[in-house]
């Protein structure tokens, strides 16, 4: 499978997916803000096992449907959107959130958990 799987910029619709969930766990305007924030944000790299760790969150098995069907993309050469991060908050205990991403990180991890994975990154609010 290609080493190289990453868009550079995110899809337009990983704006309103990320904005759905981050609704969940933020009150509806910051989320609205936090997505702005996401939309001007510098993409950034960081690890697929590191994001993992960082977010707490488990990783998906290969055939898990979603990670699945991003591994075909892969294994037909098209390119992976950057995923949407809002950064943890280490001294409160608040992990690593992923607003939109998590099967596409889990996908690249089973590829290679070192490659780096194009971001964007933001604080999450105070």
């Amino acid at each position: 499978m290609a080493k190289e799987h990453w868009q550079q910029a995110p899809e337009e619709h990983d704006f309103p997916a990320a904005a759905d969930y981050l609704s969940l766990v933020f009150p509806e305007r910051l989320a609205a803000s936090i997505v702005e924030e996401l939309r001007s944000a510098p993409t950034v790299t960081r690890k697929a096992k590191d994001l993992l760790r960082a977010s707490r969150l488990a990783l998906r098995a290969a055939d898990d449907v979603h990670g699945a069907k991003d591994l075909k993309k892969v294994a037909d050469g098209r390119l992976l959107s950057p995923v949407l991060l809002v950064r943890g908050r280490a001294a409160l205990g608040t992990p690593l959130t992923v607003a939109d991403g998590y099967h596409r990180i889990c996908a690249s991890y089973h590829l290679d958990e070192d490659a780096d994975i194009p971001c964007r990154l933001v604080d999450a609010p105070a």
